[in-house]
Formats: structure tokens, C-alpha cells, sequence
């Protein structure tokens, strides 16, 4: 019983540890992905604050955390969209966010 404890309590030691270290890590508030229609920057604050801090809505399985950086590929949308992936998971008609098509000024600034 004793032995069942200890590891009971180092692991609840260990989870504790990596839960701090996970907290501990800032998100950016802004990512900026060069385009040639543009430069387009993400306001990553604002959708987290959309979102009330669930970073799970988007992650890990739209955008994968890593250190990385994000590199999308032209032509992104249709794909993105069509496997609800991506931006593409709410920016597409119907979703929960401004669909794409017809918006691209929203997202990519020329200058």
C-alpha cells in the first residue's frame, strides 16, 4: 500500500511540474505570415480571448504547438478549408468566423 502511494505521489509530483511548465510558457500575441497577396497577422490574444482561454478549441489539432515556425503553403484556403483544417476550420462559409472568400483584406495587408 505504502509502495502504490509513493508512486501515486511522484507522479502527481511530475504532472504538477509539467502543468507549471506548460502555464509558464507565453503564447504571442501576434504572428506575422509573409504572403504575396500580403502580410497577413494573426491576433492570437484576440482569439484566445474569443475562445475564453481554451486553448484546446484550436490546439493540437488545427495548429500543432510547436516552436517551429508556422509555414502555410499558397493556395492554403480551398484545401483548409474543404478539410475544415487550419484557418479554415471557422473561416469558411458557415462557420464561426467570417468565411475567406471575399474577405481577403481582412486578413492580408499590403505595405
Amino acid at each position: 500500500m505504502k509502495k502504490y502511494l509513493s508512486i501515486f505521489l511522484i507522479l502527481g509530483l511530475l504532472f504538477s511540474i509539467l502543468t507549471l511548465n506548460l502555464l509558464a510558457q507565453k503564447a504571442p500575441d501576434k504572428l506575422v505570415f509573409e504572403a504575396k497577396t500580403g502580410k497577413v497577422t494573426f491576433d492570437h490574444a484576440k482569439h484566445v480571448a474569443r475562445e475564453k482561454n481554451n486553448c484546446k478549441t484550436c490546439h493540437d489539432t488545427l495548429f500543432p504547438q510547436k516552436k517551429a515556425p508556422l509555414n502555410f503553403a499558397a493556395g492554403m484556403h480551398k484545401p483548409a478549408e474543404a478539410a475544415k483544417k487550419s484557418c479554415g476550420a471557422c473561416h469558411v462559409a458557415g462557420g464561426k468566423a467570417f468565411p475567406s472568400a471575399g474577405n481577403c483584406a481582412k486578413c492580408h495587408v499590403k505595405g
